[in-house]
This record gives C-alpha cells, sequence and structure tokens, in this order.
C-alpha cells in the first residue's frame, strides 16, 4: 500500500486555552505538495457512558447545547482530566452528572470524534447503575436533568432525531448488541 502520510513541517498556535486551541500546520504530502496552513483544533479527550439500571432503564442526561442552540439528551460523561485513566473519568463524571454510582464498567470502544481537523479520543463505557448515592454535583455552568428511559424508547428517540450527539448513537447500539437487545 502507498504510504498516505503527511509530514508535519511546522505548526503555529493560533489560539490557546482551557476548552480549544486551534494551531495552523504546515503539511507536506507524500507527492511533495504543501498544505498550508491545515488547521487542527486539539481538545480535551472525553468519555460516556451507557449506564443501565436495574430495571433495564437507561440512565440519560438532558442538558443546554448552546453551539446547536437547542437543549440535548445525552449519556453521562465528560472531559478526562490530566493524569486521569478514562475509566476513572467515566465513574466520576456518571456520579456527579447523575448521582449514580457505577459498577461492572465494560469498556465499549475509543474513537477519533472527527479526525480531519480535531486531534482528541471519545472512549465509550457500559456499566450498571449500582445506587443513587448523592445529588449530582455539576461543574461550574452545567444544569443538567436525569432521565431513565426504557430500551425500546431510546431507540425511538435515536430513530426521531431526539437524540442528537452522533458518536454517542454509535456507543449505544454498541452497548445494546453487547447486552443482545438488538
Amino acid at each position: 500500500m502507498r504510504n498516505l502520510d503527511w509530514e508535519t513541517i511546522k505548526s503555529n498556535y493560533i489560539y490557546k486555552d482551557r476548552w480549544f486551541i486551534a494551531r495552523a500546520d504546515s503539511c507536506k504530502m507524500p507527492d511533495g505538495r504543501i498544505i498550508e496552513p491545515y488547521y487542527v483544533l486539539e481538545f480535551p479527550d472525553w468519555c460516556n457512558v451507557v449506564v443501565i439500571t436495574d430495571d433495564n432503564k437507561i440512565v440519560l442526561v438532558r442538558q443546554y447545547r448552546h453551539a446547536v442552540n437547542k437543549t440535548t439528551i445525552e449519556l453521562p460523561g465528560g472531559v478526562i482530566d490530566k493524569n486521569e485513566k478514562p475509566e476513572q473519568a467515566a465513574a466520576r463524571e456518571v456520579l456527579e452528572e447523575t448521582g449514580y454510582t457505577i459498577k461492572d464498567l465494560q469498556f465499549l470502544y475509543h474513537t477519533s470524534p472527527n479526525p480531519a481537523i480535531n486531534n482528541n479520543q471519545a472512549y465509550f463505557y457500559l456499566a450498571k447503575a449500582d445506587k443513587k448515592i448523592d445529588a449530582q454535583n455539576f461543574d461550574p455552568y452545567e444544569d443538567i436533568d436525569v432521565l431513565l428511559i426504557d430500551k425500546d424508547e431510546v431507540l425511538k428517540m435515536i430513530r426521531n432525531n431526539e437524540i442528537i450527539h452522533g458518536v454517542q448513537i454509535g456507543a449505544i447500539y454498541a452497548a445494546f448488541h453487547c447486552l443482545g437487545w438488538l
């Protein structure tokens, strides 16, 4: 097979803060062509968890997402902190956003949410809800409702575009496959 890898000649950071880093790369293709600038957005890695209760309800969260100007329904999860393992972040985020502890955490997969321009990874897990031990403990600027939804209703919500986070939809299907629900 042909080598299709590009060589990064130089990188220049255009903007940097805690949540958003943009850089402009100068890249050389295998045939010698130069692409300049090639913009790369650096985002933190994150995780999401398909959490299942003892009565087979899926624990979902409902929150406003400004970029799409709507309230969305999603899997609990969030950013993986520096020096934190993805599975640690998964348990922490579920507890913070829902108040549930989890057990039987099972890795589903990791993926690149948008490999054309983003450099981060998303990690997805399946877990059983242990028990609701605490009230939600939000990060600043979070305001989240917790939903317990039947598995058939979740699939209907995906079909009706009520669950719109693309990479999370894949995790829901992967979890349902593991559970024998498809």
